[in-house]
């Protein structure tokens, strides 16, 4: 707690206290009510919007959000725990370039990551000075911005979530649009056009520092094996501002659909139109696309996008089952994606133990199903609970490697000596032996909930009156 407190004492002195103006918050209050009218376009306050961007509360706001978020150095090589002290000494002539117009932030870092169908994504890391920034104006706008929006967006806002999309996703399958237009926008933050992009910035700002500020991120750059490259389109993933202007950009899709009636939801760049026939869904398709082309300057990717029952898409990683009733369950895909870290992180040469490996894992599973145990298909995670186990348990079965060990291990744990015998002697391998009596009573699934492994599924596996019988943790060795 000592350093925590340090931390925010060193965050506070970073900016002395200017004025009284509180820069306007951008939490669950600009989120608009479902069912509420949507205000028509509200530009942000006119001429003095970058003074609220500046003003001390938003300042620490932003400071403390980019340190929590901590992240990877920019070009210059600043580190997040760099910055406060960066800033306690320089922030008065960053914020007079800020007023005066004359800040110039630096290129990005390109970075790649896999993704998970294949191929590449690239990033752009800003340095952690223009994060902080692009943080700072990204909150003032979107307090100003984030009620406009409309009720069927939930991507990077405020009170808004992937669940809440994937229910309401769900909840207009079971009202009977039963057909789901699937539209996939080709590298979308790659080919944002520029000129468009600052064009639906103006009709909301008035303050032109903002505005040239946003269009000087925009040019900034992009630094890719020691060379500078110049960036005509495009809003690089990294920044903080980029998915409030990717809101900003497909509002116009969101107010077209609207106009139409058509039931839908957006997450940032995917989005998904229910209607009732394959022919109303490939019309629509076909309409939509056209509009995104001609009217937003983006390219549909024909190759992914697609006209399907919803069971066979997915959606931010789920799907949906049939009937009348539609449940959530997880997406094919997302699931393999699941298991193929799985035995990443339980691959038989490692080297590690089998308590070190359970470690590690229980951090990933934790962050998985803090997400996906949002599905309504019990069965999945359970099968998905038995193979973990299973896979560590031939995990430790390799590692006791000679029938001898294995017999001593197996004896150690209460097995019976004519059991422990004819395991230890088998000529099954691993995998079959995984699922033996012997080893299932040796290391059961309390054993690994007790090395801190989550189960996945409703009180699955936990520790019950059933533990006392199996007395203290054995470390496998």
């Amino acid at each position: 707690m000592g350093r925590k407190r340090q931390k925010t004492v060193q965050l506070m002195l970073a900016f002395p206290e200017e004025g009284r103006g509180e820069a306007p918050r951008a939490s669950g209050e600009g989120t608009e009510r479902p069912g509420a009218r949507r205000p028509s376009e509200s530009p942000a306050s006119g001429e003095r919007l970058m003074e609220e961007v500046c003003e001390p509360r938003n300042v620490k706001r932003a400071l403390k959000r980019v340190c929590r978020n901590r992240g990877s150095p920019g070009v210059d090589g600043m580190t997040v725990e760099e910055l406060p002290g960066f800033l306690q000494e320089h922030w008065p002539i960053i914020r007079e370039q800020l007023l005066g117009s004359t800040y110039r932030p630096q290129p990005v870092k390109r970075a790649e990551i896999r993704k998970p169908g294949g191929g590449v994504r690239k990033l752009g890391i800003p340095t952690v000075l223009d994060r902080f920034i692009q943080q700072a104006v990204m909150q003032v706008l979107q307090g100003h911005w984030d009620r406009t929006f409309s009720e069927h967006s939930y991507g990077f806002r405020p009170g808004r979530s992937a669940h809440q999309a994937v229910a309401q996703a769900q909840e207009y399958i079971a009202q009977g649009y039963r057909w789901v237009v699937d539209i996939d926008l080709e590298k979308f933050f790659d080919r944002v056009n520029h000129d468009v992009l600052m064009g639906r910035v103006a009709k909301r700002v008035g303050d032109k520092r903002v505005l040239k500020v946003i269009r000087a991120y925009l040019n900034a750059g992009v630094m890719e094996n020691g060379l500078v490259s110049a960036t005509d389109e495009g809003t690089p993933q990294g920044g903080p501002l980029s998915p409030l202007l990717s809101n900003l950009l497909l509002d116009d899709l969101d107010r077209e659909l609207e106009r139409r009636g058509h039931r839908f939801v957006r997450y940032a760049d995917d989005c998904n139109i229910y209607v009732r026939s394959e022919r109303a869904g490939t019309r629509v398709m076909g309409s939509i696309s056209d509009f995104l082309t001609k009217k937003l300057k983006l390219k549909v990717n024909q190759a992914k996008s697609a006209v399907a029952r919803p069971g066979k898409r997915k959606l931010l990683g789920f799907s949906f089952t049939g009937g009348k009733e539609p449940r959530r369950r997880i997406a094919p895909e997302a699931l393999r994606r699941c298991k193929a870290r799985i035995r990443e992180l339980t691959r038989q040469r490692r080297g590690v133990s089998v308590e070190q490996m359970v470690e590690e894992l229980s951090r990933y599973l934790r962050g998985w199903w803090g997400y996906f145990g949002y599905c309504e298909t019990p069965t999945v995670p359970q099968r998905l609970d038995s193979w973990i186990r299973r896979r560590l348990r031939c995990v430790a079965w390799r590692q006791w490697k000679r029938g001898r060990r294995r017999f001593r291990q197996l004896r150690a744990r209460d097995v019976g000596k004519d059991l422990a015998a004819r395991t230890a002697g088998s000529a099954h391998g691993p995998w079959r032996i995984s699922r033996s009596p012997a080893l299932s009573f040796a290391l059961p699934s309390v054993f690994f909930c007790r090395l801190g492994l989550p189960s996945l599924g409703p009180s699955r596996g936990r520790l019950t009156g059933r533990t006392a019988v199996y007395g203290p943790v054995r470390t496998v060795v």
